[in-house]
């Protein structure tokens, strides 16, 4: 498949997973455990018959904790958007790559550059016109903002951890572990809140089958094909077009409103993610 036809259907996939969180009227952690495991179990028959579980014990530690660590991030998310806005919640959960370029030079003392810094105020910036000035300064933050925030950490956290040995495994056996783990993060966490995981209407297992078939596998195979193909740096700020499309789906589908404060904010914060992945000139 052409590449950049592969990203545009992965981004397009994936920007649904806000709509059918919400749709699905259920506790947003038993919506991110079958989004796992849906995808988990169309991916299983593949990977048995094709012999694509193989791994080394090392890469299959780090695969598996990198599964409980995207299962939450999933989970956060999902509950983020029960809190506040689709358009917010899917907006600040793209400030992973600031997270990732802060905790590089804590951890490994790698500096990022100048854009990556102004960038980085910039988002900043959007993320206090979204909650609020006066809410900042008085530490009065909305509780999905913060959840939001959790969730791009957690999300920058799995992809420091797992970036070491992605090359080394193959790609197919490294979800499918990715994805266990996640099932067994999500499975815990409903069983800690008591969640019901059986009695739900149709709409809902509708709502769980687009989000583990479409958003989760569909749509993160095909990102990962054009990963291959195209630069990682364009494939990332395609990426923050989800948010713009899953704002389309959010005012069009579930009549949400959103303010001149949400608009601005969510605007500022896009440029800020955009001007982290620019390259500097070389003089």
């Amino acid at each position: 498949m052409n590449p950049k036809l592969s990203l545009v259907i992965g981004i397009l996939c994936i920007s649904f997973a806000p709509i059918l969180v919400l749709v699905a009227h259920v506790p947003p952690v038993s919506a991110a455990f079958y989004r796992m495991l849906i995808a988990l179990l169309c991916l299983a028959p593949y990977c048995i018959i094709k012999g694509k579980l193989r791994i080394g014990k090392k890469e299959l530690m780090i695969a598996l904790a990198g599964g409980i660590i995207f299962g939450a991030d999933i989970a956060v998310w999902n509950i983020s958007l029960t809190k506040t806005s689709a358009t917010v919640s899917t907006l600040i959960a793209n400030l992973s790559p600031v997270w990732v370029g802060l905790l590089s030079l804590i951890l490994f003392r790698k500096l990022s550059g100048i854009l990556f810094w102004i960038g980085t105020a910039i988002a900043i910036a959007g993320i206090i016109i979204l909650a609020g000035y006066q809410n900042m300064f008085e530490l009065k933050l909305n509780e999905g903002i913060l959840l939001a925030l959790f969730s791009s950490f957690l999300y920058a956290v799995y992809i420091l951890l797992t970036k070491s040995v992605i090359d080394k495994v193959d790609t197919l056996a490294f979800v499918f572990y990715n994805l266990l783990g996640a099932c067994l993060f999500s499975f815990l966490f409903c069983l800690y809140q008591q969640n019901d995981l059986i009695h739900f209407s149709i709409t809902a297992w509708l709502c769980f089958i687009g989000l583990g078939a479409m958003c989760q596998l569909v749509g993160w195979l095909t990102i990962t094909h054009s990963l291959r193909f195209l630069p990682s740096t364009k494939v990332s700020l395609a990426l923050l077009s989800r948010a713009v499309i899953a704002s389309f789906w959010s005012v069009s589908l579930l009549h949400e409103n959103l303010g001149l404060k949400e608009v601005l904010g969510s605007t500022v914060i896009l440029i800020g993610i955009g001007v982290t992945f620019f390259k500097q000139k070389e003089t």
